[in-house]
């Protein structure tokens, strides 16, 4: 089928088509390990499901046509996603990364790469010429995440794109927090979109994936080889999972950006609430940029109390009853958590909080149930 300039209509359609051998309107879950030869080396497409998968096929399709580019790649978890990228790289090859990013790529970068040569230098890059700063004949990779996690940071994916290509370097960019619904960093010059699709693209909290979109076919190759040979590829069942999951993305990602914006504006107003981390906000400092590059500001929002105190953070941690404390974000449920202990615990503290991130930070999932409730849950909560 071909794409639509509308993603309302490509989540339902795009790279995918009825079932040949039965008409089925869902794609099916082909749920083996091997595929029958007429002879040695000749067979329908499909040798093994490591390297190929029907199902994972339709996947891949639909996936970079939300991010409108050509070759989508599916991974067993985000972070084999991530692992990927860096596996283009070699020794004495340096990464210029987002100082604030999800604690897992961090550690990634930090305790499994650096040991085998590459340089990795995280700067703030709100103000592209922190990148400019450090950028060498050795930069082979730039790695964005805009929205930034927890803090919610917006980095200028075209201004760091034009840096990076300037010296010849490979830009990521991480769209966990927006999903293709929201942005399209390649439209800015991205190389790479990246996305945990345990979150927004899935959007149920029952499944573990990572993607990669690219344009460039050589590129493509070069992650597809690793794919294969690394073998960090999703099962048939998750890939349905993850389809079934993107069919409502549009409509998921409209609530939650309503409810997003209704959360925002209450913590705002809230007398115990010190800082509210949202890039809807005219105040937020690059809030012109977000509104250039993303078509909403979604449902991610982070938060400090007045006189920064540990004990009343925790307290509300403790007493929200639909915000669940969870690690993770992205379902259709409101989630609430603890950046320092959770999903940053990885980092070490003074790096936390040299880039911002504090120990009283809260961070929330905003989900798509009914506001009022959303808000009655923090008001009880927060006191």
């Amino acid at each position: 089928m071909k794409t639509s300039k509308h993603i309302e209509t490509n989540v339902l359609h795009a790279g995918i088509e009825p079932d040949p051998s039965t008409g089925a309107i869902m794609t099916p879950i082909f749920q083996t390990s091997t595929y029958v030869q007429s002879a040695p080396g000749e067979h329908k497409g499909y040798e093994y499901a490591r390297t190929q998968n029907p199902t994972r096929d339709v996947l891949q399709k639909n996936i970079a046509a939300l991010e409108q580019m050509n070759h989508g790649l599916c991974f067993s978890t985000g972070m084999g996603a991530v692992d990927a990228c860096i596996k283009l790289l070699s020794p004495g090859d340096e990464v210029i990364a987002t100082n604030d990013l999800y604690g897992g790529s961090y550690r990634i970068f930090t305790t499994i790469f650096a040991k085998m040569g590459i340089k990795f230098h995280f700067v703030d890059m709100s103000n592209p010429d922190n990148v400019k700063a450090v950028i060498t004949a050795n930069t082979k990779m730039i790695w964005v995440e805009t929205p930034t996690n927890p803090l919610l940071r917006i980095i200028d994916i075209e201004a760091v794109s034009a840096i990076g290509h300037e010296a010849n370097a490979i830009v990521v960019v991480d769209n966990t927090f927006s999903s293709p619904y929201l942005q399209n960093p390649s439209l800015w010059g991205a190389d790479i979109v990246m996305h945990s699709a345990t979150k927004y693209i899935n959007g149920h909290s029952d499944v573990v994936m990572g993607i990669l979109c690219v344009n460039d076919s050589e590129l493509h190759q070069r992650l597809a080889f690793i794919q294969n040979t690394c073998g960090a590829t999703p099962g048939p069942q998750d890939c349905f999972l993850v389809l079934r999951g993107i069919k409502t993305l549009h409509i998921r990602m409209q609530r939650h950006c309503e409810n997003g914006r209704s959360i925002a504006e209450f913590l705002n107003n809230h007398p115990k609430v010190d800082l509210v981390y949202w890039p809807g906000f005219e105040s937020h400092p690059n809030h012109s940029v977000a509104a250039k590059q993303m078509r909403d500001f979604g449902g991610m929002i982070s938060f400090t109390l007045k006189g920064d105190n540990m004990d009343d953070a925790v307290s509300v941690l403790k007493k929200t009853e639909l915000f669940s404390l969870a690690e993770s974000l992205g379902g259709v449920e409101s989630l609430i958590g603890h950046p320092a202990s959770m999903t940053h615990g990885s980092i070490p503290r003074e790096e936390r909080l040299k880039n911002g991130l504090k120990d009283s930070l809260i961070r929330l999932s905003v989900g798509i149930e009914h506001i009022d409730d959303l808000i009655e849950d923090l008001k009880q909560a927060i006191g």
